[in-house]
C-alpha cells in the first residue's frame, strides 16, 4: 500500500506518529495504573462480602472503571478538561500543577508518557511496518503497566498476564517470536523455575520471597520469547533486582525486611530479551565456543 511505502521511506514521519500515538496509549497506561488495582479490590470486596454474608464499608473507588468517571486532580476534585489532557504537553504547559487548586501532579504521569512513547519507537525501529510490530508494541505496553503496578501495589494482574500469555500461545502458532513448542515448554518452565524456587525458599527461611503473579509473569514472557530466552531473563532480572536492593539499602537506608517488587527487573529482562534476545544468546553461546 501507498501509505506504508511511504513510511518506509520516511523514518521521521514514521516515528513521528508513532511516537504521537504512544504517547495516547501511555496516557490511557497511567489511567490502568491507577484505576486498575482499585478495581480489582473492590471485586475482592465483592467476593468476600459474598462469601460470608457479611456486609462492609466498600474499599476507595468502588465506582471506577477505566473509562467512567473523568480523570480528576486528586487534590481537590477538579475535573481535567480535554485541554489539560494532552499527554506530555498539558504537564509541561501547567508546569506539572493543577489549574485549580495548583497541587502537585506527580512526575510519574510524563515519565510513563515518555516513556511509553521511547519504547514503542525503539521496538517499531527495531521489528518495522507489520503486524509482528504491532504484537510487540501490545507486549511492551502491557509490560509497563505491569511493571508500574506492581512497584505501587506488589500486585501482578492476572486480568494482564493471562491475555497476553494465551496471546503469545497464539501468535506462536504461525511462528511469530518463536514456535509453538518453544512457547510451551517457555510457559511450564518459566512457571515451574520460579514455583520451585519459591518453595524451597519457604523451606529454607519459612518465608515467600515472591509471589504467584512472578511465576506467571515469566510463564508470559517464556510463551512469547521461548524457553531458550528463560535462562538470561532470569539472570538479568535477578543481577538487577540484587543491585537496586543493595543500593537501596547501603544508601537509603532502606530496611532489608521490607520486600522489592521482583515483577519490574522480570518486565524489564523480557522487553531487553524480546529487543536483544537472539543476539544475547548467540553472543554468549560464540563466547562459550558452543556456536
Amino acid at each position: 500500500m501507498y501509505w506504508i511505502v511511504l513510511l518506509e521511506h520516511n523514518p521521521s514521519l514514521l516515528y513521528g506518529i508513532v511516537a504521537l500515538f504512544s504517547l495516547a496509549v501511555g496516557s490511557f497506561l497511567n489511567v490502568v495504573i491507577y484505576r486498575l488495582p482499585k478495581m480489582l479490590e473492590y471485586d475482592w470486596y465483592q467476593e468476600c462480602a459474598a462469601l460470608t454474608g457479611k456486609e462492609a464499608a466498600a474499599p476507595q473507588g468502588s465506582r471506577l472503571s477505566l473509562v467512567h468517571p473523568p480523570s480528576r486532580c486528586h487534590h481537590c476534585g477538579h475535573r481535567i478538561r480535554a485541554l489539560e489532557n494532552i499527554p506530555l504537553l498539558s504537564y509541561l504547559v501547567l508546569h506539572g500543577r493543577c489549574s485549580s487548586c495548583g497541587g502537585a501532579i506527580g512526575l510519574r504521569c510524563p515519565l510513563v508518557e515518555a516513556g511509553t512513547a521511547l519504547l514503542s519507537i525503539l521496538v517499531v525501529w527495531r521489528f518495522g511496518i507489520g503486524w509482528e510490530s504491532a504484537a510487540a508494541l501490545v507486549l511492551t505496553w502491557c509490560l509497563i503497566a505491569l511493571a508500574v503496578i506492581d512497584l505501587d501495589t506488589r500486585l501482578l494482574p492476572d486480568v494482564v498476564t493471562l491475555p497476553v500469555l494465551w496471546l503469545g500461545l497464539v501468535l506462536s502458532l504461525g511462528g511469530w517470536f518463536t514456535d509453538s513448542r518453544s512457547a510451551i515448554l517457555g510457559a511450564a518452565l518459566g512457571y515451574l523455575s520460579l514455583w520451585g524456587f519459591f518453595h524451597l525458599f519457604r523451606l529454607l527461611t519459612g518465608k515467600a520471597g515472591m509471589g504467584f503473579g512472578d511465576f506467571k509473569l515469566l510463564a508470559m514472557l517464556g510463551v512469547w520469547l521461548g524457553w531458550q530466552h528463560l535462562p538470561q531473563i532470569i539472570l538479568l532480572s535477578a543481577c538487577a533486582g540484587a543491585l537496586v536492593g543493595t543500593t537501596l539499602i547501603l544508601v537509603r537506608k532502606r530496611d532489608p525486611r521490607i520486600p522489592i517488587p521482583f515483577g519490574p527487573y522480570l518486565a524489564v529482562a523480557g522487553w531487553i530479551g524480546l529487543m536483544w534476545g537472539d543476539v544475547i544468546n548467540h553472543t554468549y553461546l560464540q563466547w562459550a565456543g558452543l556456536a
